[in-house]
């Protein structure tokens, strides 16, 4: 595989000797800023515009020249003062605010033109529109990542990006590796949705700072801040199949000091089986979870700021056939059912001290251990798992650019025990599987800004050493230019790699009757990827109408994959590594339109293209819509009392694993069908109370029957995984919320 070099520039700001500089501040349109700020940074030294945006202020006794221009309704710019006597500012409005900008006026989906990489980020405004439960029922209104279901029984979920799967892509809380290895499974729904503030979503090679393991993008979740959040929320919900979830937060402060304390609990739902075929439609689901987050200082102000987060989680999921009872029948072969208990304690800290406004270090850290026991009808599995990371890196801001270089350091200790009460299956994959990483690692990442700020170019790599596979090298580059304030073309290029964890990341082999086969030790996987997109925000009828347009397209091709093989024997899940050609192209466009600050409407299209050759033969891989359309429809008076929101999914059909081998009762047909699901929530502000009420998959679109092989689940042929579509029909649901607003 060809290695990618990258050289990393370093730029440092000269030392100017005037006594005084001019300069003019415009907006976007070049029209002058009458009364803007200008300031020296860290400094009390300031001045502001004439009628004309014109302004004159002194260097005398400023060592570190770096002026700062803002405006209200403007985003703020800060310009590295060299030998230049005259400086122009031009002021972006606040359309254009980056992604990490907070206003109680953004809106629910976020593009920032001003990014180097392109991040969706969905606020909780949008979050509002519909239940978010968990983490993984927080995308219904957006089109690049997809949820989807790994075991039917137990409904575990992964989060898709460019149709891979969710292992590809790197889901971070608060920016930390929080879901990882064991926590895999069931990670992403154990996150509840009033504590999430803000989602990130990026796609294809990101940032080498977070680590070596985004292939087909990331996703990073930032939870509430004690300092910016409500006083108390409290959050009932209940759905028609009676699970019921209770969630409070209760965030308080003092000087520096802020604290947020949330405790959520999931009750089970009723035992139902509408399709008849004597399996539960969703599992009995029990969690309790209680989280706390401290805070001291702020990370823009000078001196030492921390966040240190802790987190215990319990949960129980029982599914399986209608009279499974689980303290009756674990393990049973009469009876047929799965149950998963697990604890979770975790612990997280990000401490930096800014020395300045040039000079930043910060320490990120996080562990947990995962202690889960389980039952997969026959098959009984028991895990450990013990994680660790740390990442220390320095960051340099100089001039419009930045240097942020450090050393990580990855541990995992995972132990599984398999074994089986009934041998009638043939397994024989039964034993202890047992997996230790080590992995220290070094980065270094350039953000430089050239031609007026209009093109910037972020260069970044990594050495990381495993203790098994050795040295690996992680380069990524991305280029970004600003064709017009409004208009903004990107391009990145990267590679990432990644270790598996088989039983985990793919808990439908523990679910099924399928032997599971090593055919050969397993290698890292790796691949590249590179993506270009673009994005345009528009006005019409002086801000009447406002929206964006963006254009996406990304390749990612794998070096070594390892996807487990479920068509060579119908019995059987083989596992090899795959050195051949495997590729995934994935193109994406979306419209997005709001209408005299009442409407919006989006539309998007998404076109993958996912598969493997053998033998100059391509199969495209299963569980993928070539297909997709997202249309989504919202409406808020401007008395903001209720809202309405609407979204609608199309998926076009999808290639299944090939069951042609399967006595004929057993067998399913090569592609399934393609489907609509529309879901619909009316929600309405009653001061500090909020009523929502809605209706997933309003039009009862349904996968019958999705368990293959339910009508004897202990035979050769019982699978779980083969699910494409809904499984649990129409769901109607009611919540309510309470909320004091923040007095901090």
């Amino acid at each position: 595989m060809k290695k990618y070099l990258f050289i990393v520039g370093l730029l440092f700001p000269l030392v100017l000797s005037a006594q005084l500089i001019t300069g003019k501040v415009t907006n976007n349109r070049k029209q002058p800023l009458k009364a803007a700020t200008l300031r020296w940074l860290g400094t009390d030294v300031a001045t502001s515009t004439d009628s004309k945006g014109n302004f004159t202020i002194t260097t005398t006794g400023i060592t570190n020249k770096m002026l700062v221009a803002s405006y209200i309704g403007h985003q703020s710019d800060t310009i590295a003062v060299r030998d230049q006597v005259l400086v122009t500012f031009n002021l972006f409005e606040d359309q254009n605010l980056s992604e990490v900008s907070i206003s109680k006026q953004r809106d629910g989906i976020i593009l920032s033109n001003r990014s180097p990489f392109k991040i969706e980020q969905i606020t909780s405004f949008e979050l509002a529109k519909a239940a978010c439960c968990d983490l993984a029922g927080c995308f219904d209104t957006q089109l690049t990542v997809q949820p989807q279901t790994t075991n039917v029984v137990t409904n575990s979920k992964e989060l898709r990006i460019l149709g891979l799967s969710g292992v590809y892509n790197q889901v971070l809380i608060d920016g930390l590796p929080m879901i990882q290895g064991l926590s895999y499974t069931y990670g992403i729904s154990s996150i509840p949705g009033s504590l999430v503030e803000n989602i990130y979503i990026s796609k294809g090679a990101n940032s080498v700072i977070q680590g070596y393991e985004s292939i087909s993008g990331q996703i990073n979740v930032e939870t509430k801040k004690p300092d910016n959040t409500d006083q108390l929320l409290l959050n009932a919900y209940m759905n028609s199949f009676m699970e019921k979830h209770v969630n409070a937060n209760y965030a308080f402060g003092k000087g520096k000091w802020s604290n947020i304390t949330a405790l959520q609990t999931v009750q089970p739902a009723r035992r139902i089986d509408r399709d008849k075929d004597n399996f539960l439609d969703l599992p009995l689901l029990a969690r309790y979870m209680v989280y706390n987050r401290l805070k001291y200082g702020k990370e823009s102000n000078w001196g030492l700021h921390s966040t240190i987060g802790l987190r215990l989680l319990n949960e129980e999921r029982i599914g399986g056939q209608v009279g499974y009872k689980s303290e009756l029948h674990k393990g049973s072969s009469s009876v047929y059912g799965q149950s998963v208990s697990f604890n979770q304690p975790e612990i997280s800290t990000k401490t930096g001290y800014r020395f300045n406004d040039t000079h930043h270090i910060v320490l990120y850290a996080s562990s947990f251990y995962q202690d889960q026991t389980s039952y997969f009808g026959t098959a009984k599995y028991d895990a450990t798992q013990l994680n660790f990371y740390t990442n220390l890196q320095h960051e340099l801001t100089y001039g419009n650019n930045g240097l942020k270089s450090g050393l990580s350091f990855r541990y995992l200790d995972l132990d599984e025990t398999i074994g089986f009460s009934s041998t009638t299956q043939g397994r024989t994959y039964a034993g202890n599987y047992k997996r230790l990483e080590k992995v220290p690692g070094a980065f270094t990442e350039n953000t430089m800004r050239f031609f007026g700020g209009n093109l910037t170019w972020i260069a970044g790599i990594r050495v990381d050493h495993h203790n098994q596979f050795g040295m690996i090298f992680t380069p990524r580059t991305l280029l970004k230019y600003d064709i017009s304030p409004q208009t903004v073309i990107r391009g990145n290029i990267g590679t990432g790699w990644r270790t598996v964890n088989l039983f985990s990341e793919n808990i439908n082999l523990l679910a099924s009757s399928r032997n599971v086969i090593f055919a050969e030790a397993l290698r890292p996987e790796k691949a590249v990827n590179l993506g270009a997109n673009l994005t345009h925000k528009f006005e019409l009828l002086k801000g009447d109408i406002s929206g964006s347009l963006s254009l996406d397209y990304y390749h990612t091709n794998f070096q070594n994959q390892i996807f487990p093989d479920y068509d060579s024997d119908p019995t059987k899940a083989i596992i090899r590594n795959f050195t051949g050609t495997s590729i995934s192209n994935g193109f994406q466009t979306e419209l997005f339109l709001k209408l005299w600050q009442r409407f919006e409407l989006k539309s998007g299209y998404t076109n993958l293209d996912v598969y493997q050759e053998t033998s100059g033969i391509k199969k495209v891989l299963p569980f993928n819509p070539k297909h997709k359309v997202l249309s989504t429809f919202s409406y808020k008076p401007l008395t903001n009392n209720f809202h309405i929101d609407v979204n609608i999914h199309w998926y076009g059909r999808q290639r299944l694993p090939d069951t042609k081998a399967n006595p004929e009762v057993y067998r399913r047909p090569d592609f399934s069908e393609s489907f609509t699901t529309v879901n619909s929530q009316f929600t309405y502000n009653l001061q500090k109370f909020v009523v929502y009420v809605g209706c997933e998959n309003i039009f009862n679109f349904r996968q019958n029957q999705p368990i293959l092989s339910w009508q004897d689940p202990f035979s050769s042929y019982f699978d779980t995984s083969s699910v494409w579509g809904p499984t649990r029909g129409r769901e109607f649901y009611l919540g309510v919320r309470f909320k004091l607003p923040k007095v901090l």
